[in-house]
């Protein structure tokens, strides 16, 4: 018996040690956060269940790989890419904005840095993988036909050799090599790596200013504060709704109408997705405090703002980054369970009114 448990809480630590990276290869496949848990988790109980049968051909982390990519491509059957608002419509002008909602798995999911990248002494390396988990980046990849992607990220973000590529997967060097080529070009077609490439890391002093500024801009919702902070083209979306705008123009015109509700809100900084993010609470009515609103994830270029991304379902993001669900007051009751749909409904009914 004591032997049978060792053996078990052995190999429980074994596999552990790999769930951080295998998230973020999972991540990186599917685009969904909780998918990439899901998809972890099946990983690791597959594994579990078949390990008398592992023979020890290949390292247990080259084997928990080749489990994780079968999982993936399985739950990538169904052929949904998902995406951010600007790769599915074009902009609206503030005029026309409307809020239509579309369903969970249309988008491109946020993802705290912790769960995804693993901690390395190596700042090369530390960068390449903030710089696989950006939005830009990670919309990218979701053009690619699954085989391509998986090629793509274990060759170009994990920087395995062709051949160990071709051994996971079942095929020839070769045809790695071809997939790879494909795969490179579709991504300079999009030119899917953008304008969030260009933050440092860490954040140089410029760049730390900046997110000071915009913080004050923000909760004080001073609106030519945040835009001299704006690229000309800065873009901003609110998913679940496929509504983006661009131009601080139309930005800070949709703030004060339909978004005024976020005046005097208040930033906690995240880390998410390799890039600067804050969670937003918006103040609370009925309790005298804030209420979660919106985890945001900004892009940095050139010493400016070049992109803004709401994510408004609060109730599935806040746990998810280990988010307090009020501040500075009593908890309301209901709103453990309300966060996000009490968000995007609040934001359909401000439209209703201006409409």
């Amino acid at each position: 018996m004591s032997e049978g448990t060792a053996t078990t809480t052995d190999l429980d630590v074994r596999l552990e040690k790999h769930r951080v990276e295998l998230t973020g290869y999972c991540y990186r496949m599917l685009g969904s956060s909780f998918e990439a848990e899901d998809a972890v988790q099946d990983t690791m109980v597959r594994a579990w269940r078949s390990y008398d049968k592992f023979e020890g051909r290949s390292s247990m982390r080259s084997w928990l790989y080749r489990i994780a990519t079968n999982v993936c491509l399985d739950m990538l059957n169904a052929g949904n890419r998902r995406a951010r608002p600007m790769d599915l419509t074009g902009p609206s002008p503030l005029a026309q904005a409307a809020l239509t909602p579309r369903p969970d798995n249309t988008w491109l999911e946020p993802m705290p840095d912790g769960r995804v990248l693993p901690t390395t002494s190596d700042p090369a390396e530390a960068a390449v993988a903030k710089e696989s988990v950006r939005l830009a980046f990670m919309a990218a990849l979701q053009q690619l036909p699954p085989k391509q992607r998986a090629v793509l990220i274990l060759r170009e973000v994990l920087a395995w050799r062709a051949s160990e590529v071709a051994e996971l997967l079942g095929t020839t060097v070769a045809s790695v090599n071809s997939a790879l080529q494909r795969a490179r070009a579709t991504l300079a077609e999009n030119d899917g790596t953008g304008a969030d490439a260009a933050t440092s890391d860490p954040l140089d002093e410029e760049q730390q200013k900046l997110l000071e500024r915009y913080v004050a801009a923000f909760e004080g919702y001073d609106m030519t504060a945040l835009t001299a902070l704006l690229h000309e083209d800065a873009v901003m979306t609110m998913p679940p709704f496929d509504l983006w705008l661009r131009g601080p123009q139309d930005i800070t015109g949709f703030m004060t109408t339909l978004g005024a509700a976020c005046a005097d809100s208040r930033l906690i900084p995240v880390e998410v997705n390799g890039m600067p993010g804050f969670a937003q609470y918006k103040p609370d009515e009925e309790t005298g405090g804030h209420t979660p609103w919106s985890v945001q994830v900004l892009e940095i270029s050139k010493g400016r703002i070049s992109g803004f991304h709401f994510f408004l379902d609060t109730a599935r993001w806040f746990p998810l980054f280990g988010l307090p669900l009020h501040l500075d007051g009593p908890e309301a009751p209901g709103d453990r369970g309300a966060g996000g749909t009490g968000a995007v409904a609040g934001l359909e009914a401000e439209a209703d009114e201006v409409e």
